[in-house]
């Protein structure tokens, strides 16, 4: 196993609306809300700068059944970005990407692979000696525990889970992909990349 850097994020919400904001006398209505844009350009120049093996997002790229294709078209300018810089993304969808029709019409870059929303999957970065194991939401509200399927980590590998998750529950978040500490633990990975939950 070789020494690699790589960047987690997750809940990205391109373009959310931010209702509301024009209820406030004086508030920087249009750069709030290119806040969100602004905030994923300077990830990937993070990963640019740092010369990350890989990037990864763990769901909610996007923020609901969006309309604009621009939207759809920025994240794949950015996801470009990488490309030219040789950096892959591994991503999974979340709730609010999985509500999306736009999202599922979008032909990806080459250097970013979508996990499937069918089961599991396993993918192995030979060089690195990683191995990433995700799933993406199929709908917006999966209420079972995706993570229990997921397979044992690799026996050689750095293990990576990718997982969009409302955990063990918070009382102001729906109850999606619900899973225990112990249950992530019992995979015996090195690393869960989790997403969902607006806070560390």
């Amino acid at each position: 196993m070789s020494d690699f850097t790589f960047l987690h994020s997750a809940d990205i919400h391109l373009d959310s609306p931010l209702r509301g904001l024009e209820r406030y006398e004086g508030a920087p209505v249009e750069e709030i809300r290119n806040a969100t844009r602004s905030a994923f350009t300077k990830l990937v120049d993070l990963a640019l700068k740092k010369s990350v093996d890989f990037v990864i997002i763990a769901g909610d790229i996007y923020d609901g059944d969006w309309r604009d294709y621009n939207t759809g078209l920025f994240f794949i300018r950015e996801m470009g970005r990488l490309r030219e810089n040789e950096i892959p993304a591994y991503i999974i969808a979340g709730n609010h990407d999985a509500a999306s029709v736009i999202t599922r019409q979008l032909q990806l870059p080459a250097n970013v692979h979508r996990f499937s929303s069918a089961k599991p999957e396993t993918l192995h970065i030979e060089e690195l000696g990683v191995a990433l194991h995700g799933q993406s939401f199929a709908t917006r509200a999966v209420t079972e525990d995706l993570s229990e399927n997921y397979p044992q980590a690799v026996d050689g590998f750095f293990n990576i889970g990718i997982l969009h998750t409302c955990a063990t529950g918070r009382p102001d978040h729906n109850n999606y992909a619900p899973c225990t500490i112990a249950g992530l633990s019992s995979k015996g990975y090195d690393y869960w990349a989790l997403g969902h939950i607006h806070k560390r």
